[in-house]
């Protein structure tokens, strides 16, 4: 019987065996376009204001004047960084490096606290998407229509306003990209140079380069970049904890989900608050459904928050089936806001501000290199004395013209050659070429410490720095 049965079974034609081959669409889904909706409410009017006041802010910054020159202005050319009254040269490096680690802590201790509020609200790629989503509004309607008007042949109609809003994303791209290029490079020169295509190589090549990057982010990548190219996205869930506030759907108090009208009573029908409207995706930049839980696509914009809230208000129920919460309130249990993670943060931001505090107070507005001749260390001079030659850098890092005096200590009786007073620019740099020569009498062997003091000449301020150096006899 069971060879009958393995007979039967090894006669069981190979072309009757049907193999399984997934579909191209199975294999491969491509990205689907988002069309995002429009929604109105108390987050969405304070991120657009907020996005106006900051939008606003990077605008006018580098048009300001301080000191008959641009109050911020980051030459890389000149190896300068001004701002406002402080100019950092590259000596000042460590306080930009204080400044970066301090907004380091800064993005942890909020993140900690309100999630990935900074992507929802503050974030440049978010807030241009936003802008450009707005140019689509304005242009090809709401999102059904934008999403019509896409699955439709192309014709007159499809072809200006198609056309209409990629100018209108050139354009705002290339003011972007002016704007940002202006805190590189004086901002007027900039503008006046570029449209008067007198601008050079360097400075036309960044300002295309930068509006590309604009156009091609805000425009075309928009949710790309927020969930598979910005690393924040990727470590932002280490800092979060069970009392971190983000955007969370009541799972308990939504489900079981399901349509009904405002008049029937979902009790009764054995259903939640949530009616399953599905307005919380459509408004969605990055188009998640907030309502499967957290996830790292979020970025706490509110949008769902605000389209939910409308529904609810619609259907008389109560508001805040999406909310701002924490997971231990979800589950019924006590919120604590003042937690060691989130007082660590804060106690190491007010450390650190101190320091970098300190240290910007601190900072001498005058700096001294020394540069020794490097061809004779030490030559005997047509008065039988030792003589050093070198060449000193006075750099004035103030925003004001100063007068300086040089001396030296450490030799006794030694002689100057060159000048011992000085005046130097504003943020600027005076090449001194001197030399010192003494009475090889006064050296006790071949090499002696000497203390060059650079003193500012003032009747205000008494500002005085001292660099060593060495000083050497011939052998």
């Amino acid at each position: 019987m069971n060879s009958k049965q393995d007979n039967h079974k090894a006669q069981i034609p190979i072309k009757n065996i049907k193999i399984h081959q997934p579909k191209q669409a199975e294999q491969y889904k491509p990205r689907d376009q988002i069309y995002v909706r429009k929604v109105t409410g108390f987050f969405q009017q304070l991120r657009r204001k907020m996005n106006f006041f900051f939008l606003a802010l990077f605008a006018i910054l580098p048009w300001l004047q301080f000191n008959g020159h641009q109050a911020i202005l980051f030459d890389i050319a000149e190896q300068r960084f001004t701002l406002w009254g402080l100019t950092l040269w590259p000596q000042d490096l460590t306080l930009l490096a204080w400044l970066f680690i301090l907004s380091a802590f800064l993005l942890f201790f909020v993140t900690t606290f309100l999630g990935r509020v900074w992507c929802g609200y503050l974030c440049p790629q978010t807030v241009w998407t936003f802008i450009f989503i707005w140019f689509e509004e304005k242009i090809e309607g709401s999102a059904n229509q934008r999403k019509k008007l896409d699955s439709q042949p192309l014709t007159v109609n499809k072809f200006w306003r198609k056309s209409l809003k990629h100018f209108c994303w050139l354009m705002f791209s290339v003011l972007t990209a002016l704007t940002f290029v202006g805190y590189f490079v004086p901002v007027k020169e900039v503008f006046i140079d570029f449209f008067t295509f007198n601008a050079s190589f360097a400075v036309a090549a960044n300002v295309w380069f930068f509006a590309f990057c604009t156009y091609g982010n805000a425009g075309w990548m928009r949710e790309i970049m927020c969930l598979h190219m910005c690393p924040y996205a990727r470590f932002q869930s280490a800092m979060f904890d069970k009392d971190t506030i983000t955007v969370s759907y009541d799972h308990n108090r939504g489900e079981n989900r399901g349509p009904r009208s405002r008049k029937q009573d979902p009790k009764a029908m054995g259903l939640g608050d949530c009616i399953d409207c599905n307005l919380c995706v459509q408004v969605c930049p990055t188009g998640i459904d907030i309502r499967n839980g957290l996830q790292y696509e979020c970025i706490n914009c509110g949008a769902c928050v605000d389209a939910c809230d409308g529904v609810m208000e619609r259907m008389n129920y109560e508001k805040g089936l999406i909310r701002y919460t924490t997971e231990h309130e979800l589950a019924g249990k006590k919120v604590h806001l003042l937690r060691s993670k989130l007082v660590g943060y804060a106690a190491v931001l007010l450390v650190m501000t101190g320091l970098l505090a300190m240290e910007v107070v601190n900072r001498a507005p005058v700096s001294l290199d020394i540069i020794r001749d490097r061809t004779e260390l030490a030559k005997e001079n047509f008065n039988g004395e030792i003589e050093n030659v070198y060449t000193l850098k006075i750099l004035n890092k103030s925003q004001t013209d100063n007068r300086y005096r040089l001396s030296v200590r450490g030799i006794e009786n030694t002689k100057w050659h060159g000048e011992q007073e000085v005046f130097v620019k504003a943020a600027s740099v005076y090449t001194l070429p001197m030399s010192i020569s003494v009475d090889p009498y006064e050296l006790d062997g071949y090499m002696t410490d000497i203390t060059f003091v650079v003193e500012l000449i003032s009747d205000e301020d008494d500002i005085s720095l001292a660099h060593e150096t060495r000083f050497f006899n011939k052998r």
